[in-house]
């Protein structure tokens, strides 16, 4: 197949539209079912939300989604997962996914099932009585076991800290056989998958063909990632050899269902979808014919660490010029840029990051540094601009109040 020409711009504008972050949100839904549905449609385009317990202002999720949803709430991703609309499994990483798509996750289900089969087999006894406890009582939280048995969970490094009931219920979170269906607090409300998944996606996925199955993830990692390319190792989330998935993407190639794209000032190529290929003619055009944007009315978002668009590190130095790492599990005297920097988005450009800490109980948002890149004119109308997105940000995650401790201008 003959690939398409195209310029990073052009490029990363159609990856920035299919990721609902280059147009403005659309209005607050107008009830709270309109809501639900629209929250559960942003999860569909996107194929799913990484989920990361980390709290700098909220979980990774409620920030992808309320970067691209107005009014977007917590509590409606829990009545999501209440109404058994969606739920939580492994996709880029652990994530949020639409219900709908539970049957093509057996083989992933088998592959951690039969790794997390021996560290369940060590605590067999433990694990029946939590499956029995969620049988007759559930759902349940991790608080409503007791145990004074302490084993080594996931976390542990030298000692054994994880109360054997808790690690009972990751093990069997893991195998499939229960699930989370809601969230009290901080704490998960786990339930058995018999009870918690409609019965016809259950026979789907007993029936599915592991073929079937892992091609329609495959599927789905590509509209997931729009603009991708077979250096991810993360490719199909399926646990591929560099050369398998080289094949996958030339198998993909050669079917039609995927096209190169070559871009100008790149040594190789980048794949999108055979059918995405009238929307990248789109901002082909527009990039020939662009108007200067205005930097005071530029839209600004704020993209939490692990936002779909940052899942590919390589892709965000090819197409934006932007270097991002997570500097959360880096020393904090090694960090540079901050323990939850957050990449500022203006318009098409990743112009910076700002590290933000909110104080529930104060209202109050803290910005420890809003740093912007040294290539960045950061004009008058520019900072102005991130300001009153920095304080749209607070109010929209519960503070009344903003301040900045620290800046990095270029």
């Amino acid at each position: 197949m003959k690939p398409i020409q195209t310029t990073k711009r052009a490029l990363r504008r159609f990856l920035l539209e299919t990721q609902l972050l280059l147009h403005p949100p659309e209005k607050r839904a107008n009830s709270a079912d309109a809501m639900r549905q629209r929250v559960l449609d942003v999860i569909r385009q996107l194929e799913c939300v990484q989920i990361d317990p980390v709290s700098a202002v909220r979980p990774n999720q409620h920030l992808a989604l309320s970067a691209r949803i107005a009014g977007y709430e917590p509590e409606i991703l829990n009545d999501l997962l209440r109404q058994n609309e969606i739920f939580e499994y492994m996709a880029n990483a652990a994530c949020i996914i639409p219900m709908e798509d539970f049957p093509i996750f057996e083989p992933t289900r088998q592959r951690l099932k039969q790794h997390v089969q021996p560290h369940i087999d060590n605590i067999r006894p433990i694990v029946e009585q939590v499956l029995q406890k969620l049988e007759s009582e559930g759902p349940l939280t991790a608080k409503s076991f007791e145990s004074d048995q302490r084993v080594h969970g996931y976390w542990d490094n030298v000692n054994a800290k994880t109360k054997a009931t808790s690690h009972a219920l990751n093990l069997l979170t893991d195998a499939a056989q229960i699930r989370i269906v809601g969230r009290e607090g901080n704490q998960r409300l786990f339930d058995v998958i018999r009870r918690s998944v409609p019965a016809e996606l259950l026979l789907q996925a007993e029936k599915i063909d592991s073929v079937e199955a892992l091609e329609a993830i495959m599927q789905k990692y590509f509209r997931a990632y729009r603009v991708f390319e077979p250096s991810d190792p993360r490719l199909g989330w399926q646990r591929l050899s560099a050369n398998g998935r080289r094949e996958a993407i030339d198998l993909h190639v050669k079917s039609g269902e995927i096209t190169p794209v070559e871009v100008s000032g790149l040594n190789k190529p980048y794949y999108i979808l055979a059918s995405d290929r009238d929307r990248l003619s789109v901002h082909d055009d527009e990039d020939r014919t662009r108007a200067i944007e205005r930097e005071e009315e530029l839209l600004i978002r704020f993209l939490s660490p692990l936002d779909n668009l940052l899942w590919s590190r390589k892709r965000l130095t090819d197409l934006f010029d932007f270097e991002y790492r997570w500097e959360i599990y880096t020393p904090a005297v090694k960090r540079t840029y901050g323990y939850y920097a957050m990449p500022i988005l203006a318009g098409d450009r990743l112009i910076g990051r700002m590290d933000p800490r909110l104080d529930k109980k104060q209202g109050h948002l803290t910005v420890q540094l809003l740093q912007i890149d040294p290539e960045i004119d950061f004009t008058e109308g520019l900072r102005d601009n991130v300001h009153r997105a920095l304080e749209s940000f607070a109010h929209v995650h519960g503070a009344e109040t903003v301040s900045i401790e620290q800046s990095s201008f270029g």
